[in-house]
C-alpha cells in the first residue's frame, strides 16, 4: 500500500523555523510537527536561502514554485510541440485545446493548462518573449481598457441597426456581412476588410484611400463575385469611408449601421480585426506587406479553427454549409 505526502503548511514552516532558531534538533521539530524527521530535514534543506537561512515566508514561496502549473506540458514532449506549434501560428489557446479535443475524439487538455503553462514559464525564467505565443502577446491575462471613440455617424440613408431583421443575430442564414477599413500610423495606408456572420469567412485587400467613392467601388466588386444568395446585408460602423453604401443596394444588398460608439455590436469583424492586428500592428508600413503575404495572412485566418464553428475552420464550413457547390464551380474570391 502506497504511502501519501503532504506539503507543509505555512503555520508548520512558521513553527520550524522557530524551533530551529531555539535550538531545537531536526527529530525534536519532527516530534513536535507529528512529522517524520527526513520530511523536516527535507524541507529545510531545500527551501532554506543561502544568506537568510530557513524562513517560513521564503520557503513557503520556494516550495509553491518548484509546484508550477503546465507539468503535463513539460513531461510530454510531443504534445508540447503541438500546442507550440499551433501557438505559433496565430491559434489562441481555446483554439488549440479544441481542436486537439475534435481530432482525437475527447478532450486532450484545456484552455486553462496552456495559458498557465505559459505564465509558469514567464514566472519561473522571467523571459518575457513567451508571451508571444500568446493571442494579444500579454504577459497578464485580462482586456486594457482604450479610450477613443467612433467617427461621425450622420450620412445619407443610414440604417440603424436597431432595424436589422433580429434573425441575422442568431448567424443562422448564411449572406450576411460585416465591414470595416482597418488603418495604419502612416497616411494612405489600409485594409478593408469583410466578414461572413455565419461561416466568419473574411476577405480583405489593400486600401490606398478612406475616400467613400473608393470603398464602395471595392465592396461592389467584391459582392459582385458571390451568388445573390450570400450577399443580404452589411453592417459597418459610422465611419465616413462607408458614406456611399447606398451604392451596394444596386447588388440588393440591404445596409445597416451600429449604434454611435457601439463598434461591439459588429463583434465578429472587431474579433478578426483584433486577429490581424497579432500580423499587421497599427505601426505596420503596408508597402511592406505584398498582395501574397496579405493572402497568406486571411488563409491562416480562414483555416484557423473557431471555438464558435466546433472547431472547425471558417472555410470548412463555408464550402461544406453555405456555399454547396462542386469544388469546380465555387467562385474564386480575390483579396484584392
Amino acid at each position: 500500500m502506497g504511502r501519501s505526502y503532504t506539503q507543509f503548511t505555512l503555520e508548520e514552516r512558521c513553527t520550524v523555523a522557530r524551533l530551529q532558531a531555539t535550538g531545537h534538533s531536526l527529530r525534536q521539530i519532527a516530534a513536535a510537527l507529528g512529522r517524520a524527521p527526513s520530511s523536516v530535514a527535507r524541507e529545510v534543506t531545500r527551501n532554506s536561502g543561502r544568506q537568510v537561512g530557513y524562513q517560513p515566508g521564503y520557503a513557503h514561496q520556494q516550495a509553491h514554485a518548484r509546484r508550477w502549473y503546465g507539468l503535463r506540458l513539460e513531461r510530454d514532449a510531443s504534445l508540447r510541440e503541438a500546442v507550440l506549434d499551433r501557438l505559433k501560428a496565430g491559434w489562441s489557446p481555446a483554439q488549440v485545446a479544441g481542436r486537439l479535443a475534435r481530432e482525437a475524439g475527447h478532450p486532450v487538455l484545456s484552455h486553462e493548462t496552456i495559458y498557465r503553462f505559459i505564465d509558469a514559464q514567464i514566472r519561473r525564467t522571467q523571459d518575457y518573449d513567451w508571451r508571444h505565443y500568446l493571442p494579444r502577446a500579454k504577459s497578464r491575462r485580462g482586456w486594457r481598457r482604450r479610450k477613443g471613440g467612433s467617427p461621425a455617424e450622420h450620412m445619407a440613408g443610414r440604417v440603424s441597426i436597431a432595424e436589422r431583421p433580429a434573425a441575422i443575430a442568431t448567424r443562422a442564414a448564411p449572406g450576411h456581412w460585416e465591414a470595416d477599413l482597418m488603418l495604419f500610423a502612416r497616411p494612405k495606408q489600409g485594409v478593408l476588410v469583410t466578414h461572413e456572420r455565419q461561416s466568419r469567412l473574411l476577405w480583405v485587400r489593400h486600401q490606398s484611400t478612406k475616400a467613400a467613392a473608393s470603398v464602395a467601388q471595392a465592396l461592389g466588386g467584391f459582392f459582385r463575385q458571390l451568388p445573390a444568395a450570400l450577399r443580404h446585408t452589411v453592417t459597418f460602423d459610422n465611419g465616413t469611408e462607408f458614406a456611399q453604401h447606398q451604392q451596394l443596394r444596386a447588388l440588393a444588398i440591404d445596409t445597416y449601421f451600429c449604434d454611435p460608439h457601439a463598434p461591439w455590436q459588429k463583434g465578429g469583424i472587431e474579433n478578426a480585426i483584433g486577429r490581424l492586428r497579432r500580423q499587421l500592428p497599427r505601426k505596420t508600413d503596408l508597402r511592406t506587406v505584398t498582395p501574397a503575404a496579405l493572402r497568406a495572412m486571411v488563409a491562416r485566418y480562414n483555416h484557423t479553427p473557431r471555438a464558435c464553428l466546433g472547431f472547425q475552420t471558417p472555410a470548412e464550413v463555408f464550402h461544406a454549409h453555405l456555399l454547396h457547390f462542386n469544388c469546380d464551380s465555387t467562385p474564386r474570391l480575390s483579396s484584392g
